[in-house]
């Protein structure tokens, strides 16, 4: 009786669990549509940023016979207008946001929560996501008609992207709070964060496509996590990527997710104790 019982629990959890993760992301589409006007004036201001990366690679293309390393002006403008997307969906419960959860003293409610609260910031930003990409598909298509991107993705690099774009999402969730565990030990947690964001920048694809990076770059972005966040998803949809390296870049994010969660167990723990030490 009890060797039959233990997967029936096993399954419940699990069931609740997914139940969990679907109210939650119901929870946070209604409470982001609350602010729809709000909403929307941030993601324009989100927009800024890619469009002055765009509109520089842009010019320097057309100055340069038009490419740059391969790269043409349109396909300059398929790659950042694809990463205003891949940018909203990557914005997670980050670093400074732990510290404010510290410093306002919202954790000691947060750990009375039956779940680990990784949980419920994961299925709350899950949830959002739905209604950037709902706000996000008007601003995508001013863009197209303004820049005329280069873009014809085939039907499985379309299907690649949709998935990667959540794998980004987790990977950069598992490592952010990870680097959000370190203000537990200290209250300059933003100057780790800071390095971390700038290395993001440069090893990422988040500034500029690491085509245009130099070689040692692009293999040492292989080996790290940020390439993943940004890059590989952007690319799955806009370059002519073989099926080998999409399903290699799936794999890569599967394998960093699985990285930062174990990381972040073993600093959660750590972090807890610290947290009860210095509470009691």
């Amino acid at each position: 009786m009890s060797a039959r019982a233990a997967p029936l629990g096993e399954e419940g959890r699990l069931r609740s669990l997914v139940d969990f993760y679907g109210t939650m992301m119901r929870v946070s589409v209604v409470a982001q549509l609350q602010y729809r006007v709000a909403q929307y004036f941030w993601m324009l201001g989100m927009v800024a940023e890619p469009v002055i990366y765009l509109v520089v690679w842009s010019t320097i293309a057309r100055q340069h016979g038009g490419a740059v390393n391969g790269i043409t002006a349109g396909q300059f403008a398929a790659y950042y207008i694809v990463w205003t997307l891949v940018r909203n969906m990557n914005i997670v419960f980050g670093a400074p946001f732990w510290e404010y959860r510290i410093r306002e003293g919202r954790l000691a409610g947060d750990l009375l929560r039956p779940l680990n609260i990784l949980h419920y910031d994961l299925a709350y930003f899950a949830g959002w996501k739905f209604v950037v990409v709902a706000f996000w598909i008007p601003i995508a298509v001013g863009l197209s008609a303004v820049f005329r991107p280069d873009l014809h993705p085939s039907a499985l690099q379309i299907l690649v992207f949709i998935v990667a774009i959540w794998g980004a999402y987790f990977v950069r969730s598992m490592f952010q709070a990870t680097i959000g565990m370190l203000n537990f030990w200290t209250t300059r947690g933003a100057a780790v964060f800071d390095l971390y964001m700038a290395t993001e920048m440069l090893l990422s694809g988040r500034l500029v496509p690491l085509k245009l990076m130099p070689g040692w770059v692009q293999t040492l972005a292989d080996f790290l996590p940020f390439k993943w966040t940004f890059g590989f998803p952007i690319e799955s949809l806009v370059s002519d990527l073989s099926t080998r390296s999409l399903l290699f870049g799936l794999g890569a994010q599967v394998m960093w997710t699985a990285i930062g969660y174990v990381l972040f167990t073993f600093a959660w723990r750590a972090a807890i104790k610290r947290f009860s030490a210095v509470g009691a």
